[in-house]
């Protein structure tokens, strides 16, 4: 089996010269590596070159459309029975395409999907950042594993498709705001089969900083409902649980300000969602200020989401604006 990795990049050249170092130490070298340049100012042409002895690796640079059009452009131009889509601030483990290849002959899936991690590397806000996006407490207990709810839609950061899907399919459609999902929905309908292979894991960076966090989790809010627009029925009761929680928490702040004593429960409660989220990351992570940090992470998994979905359901729902 031949995979094609394809790594839509913009303005990050430290990134990628940090997942190309991991890739050259696969233990499965049959693949050729794709990087699109989306319109960068900041170009990464000469790390790419530094690979060109260590990889089967291309370069290509076009105007910027986005990531979803990006990775369109990269499946035109892959060669492999396998594209394999991963974002720029990933970091691959060496067994990560020898795990593929090996899940893939022993379960036939036309595309699928990976969970992600916190590298030792990492900075504590990086670790306590991925804890938010994977913890059972915050939504991301249902992203990346088995206990997604439906049908399992992977998330473009790790994603495979079969070239047969990409022949069948097509590409993206969306170049933002919930590309990867309406991309695996249409997939589901043509027929073909997407599962997850978990242990096809990435070490995911994500963002640097809580502000950064913020707002990234603000546009996957949003794009929850642009997701909605295009497929009603892809809109279940889950994907309102971080809006609930928003808006709960909006009350509970009101209550201690105008009437305190009917605020009381809804402390007690935050109190023990909080305690609980902080044991559980000083368990995984072994760390207090990864364990204090990711108390801040998870609130704000929660409440940008639901600040993001709110405002996208009030505006385009609601509304019905464009």
């Amino acid at each position: 089996m031949f995979f094609s990795i394809i790594i839509p990049l913009y303005n990050r050249p430290q990134e990628i010269d940090e997942l190309l170092a991991t890739l050259c130490l696969q233990t499965y070298m049959q693949f050729e590596v794709v990087v699109i340049e989306d319109g960068s100012s900041l170009t990464a042409k000469e790390i790419v070159n530094r690979y060109a002895d260590k990889l089967d690796i291309k370069y290509f640079f076009k105007p910027n459309e986005g990531q979803g059009f990006a990775r369109n452009y990269g499946f035109e131009r892959a060669k492999g029975d396998y594209f394999i889509i991963f974002d720029s601030d990933c970091l691959i483990p060496h067994d990560y395409l020898e795990t593929v290849k090996d899940y893939l002959y022993d379960h036939h899936l036309d595309a699928y999907g990976g969970p992600d991690a916190a590298h030792d590397s990492f900075t504590p806000v990086q670790k306590a950042i991925s804890y938010g996006m994977t913890s059972v407490f915050t939504t991301g207990g249902i992203r990346g594993n088995k206990k997604h709810v439906g049908q399992f839609h992977p998330r473009s950061f790790n994603m495979g498709v079969s070239r047969e899907v990409w022949e069948k399919v097509g590409g993206f459609k969306l170049t933002r705001l919930g590309e990867d999902i309406e991309y695996s929905i249409r997939i589901h309908q043509h027929g073909f089969k997407i599962g997850l292979i978990p242990g096809a894991k990435v070490f995911h960076k994500r963002r640097t900083s809580m502000f950064q966090f913020y707002k990234q989790i603000h546009f996957f809010g949003r794009a929850r409902i642009n997701i909605y627009k295009h497929f009603p029925a892809e809109l279940k009761l889950v994907h309102f649980f971080p809006a609930v929680f928003t808006l709960g928490v909006i009350a509970v702040l009101l209550l201690n300000i105008f009437y305190p004593p009917l605020a009381y429960l809804g402390n007690i409660f935050l109190l023990v969602y909080f305690m609980l989220i902080f044991f559980h990351s000083l368990v995984l992570n072994k760390s207090l200020k990864v364990a204090f940090l990711s108390i801040i992470s998870s609130f704000i998994q929660l409440t940008a989401y639901g600040l993001g979905f709110i405002q996208d359901f009030f505006k385009r729902i609601v509304l019905k604006k464009q």
